[in-house]
């Protein structure tokens, strides 16, 4: 038997409207901030991500989906979807487009990890993108963003958490400061830190080897670092946020696992879904444009896994809309009155109404178990005196009364039923 690969999991019927409802409060937040919607490869270069996220991160060195082509050419399933998404705004010229172009996208991403509660080797993503506004507001928006998007879900369980993590210029000093303090501790670090040490120094400090974690506890902190630039814009951004009403705490620990980010850094934290409680996090990454070879572009951005804020909302008692159900079952007692149901189907979903019928040959007392299951909010069984006289009494499965109704007009009074009319009327 074929089984699922490790990392992986099915969305069952039972579950999937859960996704519509997630995917949906994303849509609208989007809309309500004015930004819209694109769609990047599922692979690209190899290249693109070893140079926009990083080749000193944990995603490059060690989680990728990497393979050959039959063009021999590496490429790889898209880790996360903002260097896709920097790579389209370069190769199409968006750059002279008017700005700030403000984008959003859900998509599937994939990364080899242990899976756990969560986190899966094929995880999906709302993430959102501001390209070309190196102002504090834009900070702050995609932050209110975020928050909006929570709400909107009906997520009060989380902490907002900010940090600066400074410029290139400020952050030469930090990183000096950094392997002072880690040069005596070295041989007690894991070969990942060692390695880091050299090459980027910040990266230490997002370990998650316990030994090493305790180590990076006493380092210095980013903020007695920052230059008069991003000490400003980092004090501008907790304002803005402050006059949003969205209360924050400052966590000088938050560095985030991608090289790209600069400046302003967020995460969204819960206690709800295990030690891996960040639900939705992002930045500010003005260089990755420029380190891509596109033109300086300052940007800013979130993203939010699905999968974590679905089993969220499950262990807080958030609760989901109700799962989509016909608006009314049409039951037929015979081959005619089946025929019949089904026509009658036809035409209520032609009117944009909800129907279903039979397509198992049950008995009629089978049909309308199945039609109770579903959830349709009215049942009509049509059988030889219904036939003849071209009328069915349709059962409100609510109260369980009932009104006799011609198949002619039928359409009309479901439509006026469902739309708040009086079901007697």
């Amino acid at each position: 038997m074929l089984s699922i690969p490790k990392g992986t999991k099915d969305v069952l019927p039972s579950q999937s409207y859960k996704w519509q409802f997630v995917e949906g409060c994303a849509r609208d937040v989007a809309r309500m901030f004015n930004i819209r919607e694109v769609r990047t490869p599922v692979f690209e270069h190899t290249e693109l991500f070893a140079r926009g996220v990083g080749d000193t991160t944990d995603i490059v060195n060690k989680e990728m989906y990497t393979f050959q082509d039959k063009g021999n050419r590496s490429v790889t399933l898209k880790p996360e979807g903002t260097a896709g998404v920097a790579r389209m705004f370069i190769e199409n010229g968006l750059a002279s487009s008017p700005l700030p172009m403000k984008s959003f996208y859900i998509t599937p991403c994939f990364r080899y990890e242990r899976p756990q509660a969560g986190r899966l080797r094929e995880f999906h993503q709302f993430g959102v993108e501001i390209y070309g506004s190196p102002s504090p507001s834009a900070d702050a928006e995609a932050i209110f963003a975020a928050s909006a998007f929570l709400k909107k879900l009906g997520i009060t369980d989380t902490r907002l958490e900010i940090n600066s993590i400074g410029c290139k210029t400020c952050r030469a000093a930090y990183n000096a400061a950094l392997r002072q303090y880690f040069e005596p501790h070295l041989a007690e670090m894991c070969p990942t830190c060692r390695e880091r040490f050299d090459k980027n120094p910040l990266r230490m400090l997002d370990c998650k080897e316990e030994g090493c974690r305790r180590i990076t506890a006493g380092a210095p902190a980013i903020l007695d670092y920052l230059c008069p630039d991003c000490a400003s814009h980092f004090e501008s951004v907790k304002k803005l946020l402050s006059a949003q009403g969205i209360a924050y705490v400052v966590n000088p620990n938050i560095v985030r696992g991608l090289d790209y980010y600069t400046r302003t850094v967020f995460e969204f934290v819960s206690t709800s879904i295990g030690a891996q409680g960040t639900v939705c996090a992002g930045g500010r990454y003005d260089g990755l444009i420029a380190e891509l070879g596109g033109p300086s572009t300052p940007a800013v951005g979130f993203a939010a896994g699905l999968e974590r804020l679905i089993l969220l909302m499950e262990n807080t008692g958030v609760p989901f809309p109700a799962p989509p159900a016909p608006a009314i079952y049409i039951a037929g007692m015979d081959e005619g009155s089946r025929a019949k149901a089904f026509a009658l189907c036809g035409e209520l979903r032609a009117k944009g109404v909800a129907a279903e019928c039979d397509l198992m040959e049950r008995s009629v007392k089978a049909q309308l178990k199945y039609a109770d299951k579903s959830g349709a909010g009215y049942v009509a069984v049509i059988g030889e005196t219904e036939l003849a006289e071209g009328a069915v009494n349709v059962k409100r499965m609510a109260d369980g009364t009932s009104k006799k109704v011609s198949f002619a007009s039928i359409c009309d009074y479901i439509n006026n039923v469902i739309s708040g009319g009086n079901n007697n009327g």
